[in-house]
């Protein structure tokens, strides 16, 4: 067992208390106030001056080692979501109607457990350690990272290279998985409420049917992917909140759709909320409607530098060797604010296995999502090792 497991082990107790408090009280985003002041208070234990309310409830803190040196960053988010859990595990959320089914709370409690590490070597490196305890990664219009950066969360001292991960049921424990270069894509929001007129639905003939504007809508946007995008890159547009009407016999006067949109090329990124308001207005026009829509621009593509990605592996194979390292030959059209730290240092982001293959798979941001519980030890050596190996340069 190397040196870092070994000092790993002799934390791992005291991180798997702070997990399970973490998971039993999940906060949604830009509301992490107990969350923010529980990490704070354990920083404090350690020795180490936190600050707080960093763009919301972010919360930072710097381990400075024996000389002069770099910096690098680590990161963790914090916010849950508003789901309803469905794991069994006797942490279970104590907030009904929220739950970390993202895993935010392995990642917080890893970096913390990370912080134990490091701060007990502090006086075998140069430079320092910032931590970044981030809120609100969950909603794309209240980006913590952004919030973070704009209130100088890389700076004082100046931040040289970021790290973060996310735990990855796709891959069992004992896997972590990265890549040089993409890893994820961008995150978008669009908002689109179809106007008509509403009628009695026994007398159709007398107003605009907002319900089956919005129908073909739906469907007509799929053109886009299926035929604005060349099948050799990648492309989403998914509705996932539709309302409208008010009583099963009244053809309703307004419908209100919210959806995502991602994808990895910029000039596809940049093309889509033009084509998609041109198929949006032709088609509720066509059928005597209108429309109001709202594009949102949200997370760029989380994008590793090669360089920072190979530290990575150094210490995905130091810590679960050379058949535990995964390099996915395709990013994920899944989104993260990470992307934003990505665009202002040197960063790399990697996905830490996390399947139990004798349990049931979940995905993330599914009730019954659960990590592994043996994942988290092995996030904890390669944030530090990669940490480490970035210092030491």
């Amino acid at each position: 067992m190397s040196e870092l497991r070994q000092i790993i082990d002799k934390y791992w107790e005291k991180v798997r208390e702070h997990r399970n408090w973490l998971h039993q009280h999940p906060e949604p985003s830009t509301q992490e106030k107990e969350t923010s002041a529980y990490v704070a208070k354990v920083l404090r234990e350690m020795g180490l001056e936190p600050t707080e309310h960093v763009g919301g409830y972010g919360v930072t803190a710097l381990i400075q080692g024996k000389g002069s040196g770099k910096c690098v960053g680590l990161r963790a988010d914090m916010d849950a979501l508003p789901l309803t859990e469905s794991t069994g595990l006797a942490c279970s959320s104590l907030t009904p109607g929220m739950a970390h089914s993202c895993g935010h709370d392995a990642h917080t409690a890893m970096l913390l457990g990370a912080a134990y590490v490091l701060n007990e070597l502090k006086d075998t490196f140069n430079g320092a350690v910032k931590l970044v305890f981030q809120p609100a990664e969950e909603n794309v219009a209240t980006s913590g990272a952004r919030k973070m950066i704009e209130e100088g969360v890389l700076e004082n001292p100046k931040v040289d290279a970021m790290f973060g991960q996310h735990v990855w049921p796709a891959f069992p424990a004992g896997k972590v998985g990265i890549r040089d270069t993409q890893m994820m894509a961008s995150s978008d929001r669009l908002y689109i409420t179809v106007k008509g007129k509403s009628t009695h639905g026994s007398a159709p003939e007398n107003g605009i049917d907002a319900v089956m504007i919005a129908a073909y809508v739906v469907t007509a946007l799929q053109s886009i992917v299926a035929r604005n995008v060349s099948p050799l890159d990648s492309a989403v547009i998914s509705f996932g909140n539709i309302h409208g009407g008010t009583a099963y016999n009244i053809i309703t006067d307004e419908v209100k759709l919210e959806g995502t949109c991602r994808n990895l090329n910029p000039a596809i990124r940049d093309a889509m909320p033009q084509r998609i308001e041109n198929i949006v207005k032709g088609v509720t026009e066509g059928m005597g409607g209108s429309y109001e829509f709202t594009y949102l621009r949200g997370y760029s593509p989380t994008v590793n530098d090669p360089a920072k990605s190979a530290l990575v592996k150094e210490a995905i194979v130091d810590a679960v060797g050379e058949e535990g390292l995964l390099m996915p030959e395709r990013p994920a059209l899944g989104g993260e604010d990470f992307s934003f730290f990505c665009e202002k240092v040197p960063s790399a982001y990697f996905w830490l296995g996390c399947h139990d293959p004798a349990k049931p798979q979940y995905p993330i941001h599914h009730g019954s999502f659960a990590p592994a519980e043996e994942a988290l030890p092995i996030g904890m050596e390669v944030l530090v090792g990669a940490a480490l190996k970035f210092l030491a340069q």
